[in-house]
């Protein structure tokens, strides 16, 4: 079953509370979603790990429940 962007979101406000999520249906099929996601916290870090905390938010439903994720990160 596909992902709904709304708990998407929550998952990564609940995990990166700081977090402003912008989350877009990109097929309209719940399975195809870009995010961009911008927190503070991110200050300091490189795009990679700023990446990394956002698939940790998302428990490893990636490649499973999330087919794809078109993901855009920024400290500020």
């Amino acid at each position: 079953m596909p992902m709904a962007a709304d708990d998407i979101a929550a998952m990564i406000r609940d995990a990166i509370p700081d977090a402003e999520v912008e989350i877009t249906d990109l097929a309209g099929d719940g399975d195809h979603y870009a995010a961009r996601v911008v927190a503070p916290s991110f200050a300091g870090l490189s795009r990679v790990k700023q990446h990394q905390r956002v698939y940790a938010a998302l428990g490893g439903r990636m490649g499973g429940v999330l087919h794809a994720l078109q993901l855009s990160t920024a400290a500020s």
